[in-house]
């Protein structure tokens, strides 16, 4: 059985806003300054994505480290995690469920090199909502002359906002795990699901 390990790639730059004020501020107000920092802090993770990629496809250790953590560094792997273990998540022990969350990040760092010219993609920041910890993004990705709507789901966690799901074309990326990995784990128990995972991870990484 092949497994849907790999995150869509039409990853723009996403990246925590902490908002310093002063002061209180009415809630429209709080909620402008909200999305106008997430907007700029969106544009400057793409833009160093590009910067990276521009000019060379041959990458130093460095530079491919920061590549990975540009582009993952703002999806929220636990959250994800638990949605696509579903009912089974409540089974586990705390030191199964920091296992998985980490094989899982693995192989969704490690994959994410995989064709690096999709992050050259032109990216529009459609829409951009706040209310309280949670926020809606919408972005439109354009590569090869193909428009692909981008939808990010994301909740304030310790002061960032991190994607708890991202919505590509309507297919949601934490849906589509839960369907790999609860089948697994239906069929064949956790445990078979964790040796599968641990030998992808082998893979992607050698």
């Amino acid at each position: 059985m092949r497994y849907a390990f790999r995150l869509p790639l039409l990853l723009p730059a996403l990246l925590a806003a902490v908002l310093f004020l002063s002061g209180p501020a009415p809630a429209a107000a709080q909620g402008q300054a909200t999305t106008q920092e997430i907007r700029t802090m969106l544009q400057e993770r793409d833009q160093q994505i590009k910067d990276i990629l521009r000019g060379t496809d041959d990458y130093t250790t460095e530079q491919r480290e920061e590549l990975k953590t540009l582009i993952n560094g703002v999806i929220d792997f636990r959250a994800m995690g638990q949605v696509a273990l579903g009912p089974f998540w409540d089974d586990l022990s705390g030191e199964e469920r920091t296992e998985f969350v980490d094989v899982f990040r693995d192989i969704v760092r490690a994959q994410s090199l995989s064709d690096l010219e999709v992050y050259n993609s032109r990216v529009a920041f459609d829409t951009i909502t706040a209310e309280g910890d949670s926020a809606y993004v919408r972005t439109t990705t354009t590569y090869q002359g193909t428009k692909t709507p981008v939808e990010y789901i994301l909740k304030k966690e310790d002061g960032e906002w991190l994607a708890e799901d991202i919505v590509v074309d309507g297919v949601s990326t934490a849906e589509g795990y839960a369907r790999s990995f609860q089948t697994v784990v239906r069929k064949r128990g956790f445990d078979a699901l964790m040796t599968s995972l641990r030998k992808k991870r082998d893979q992607v990484q050698s």
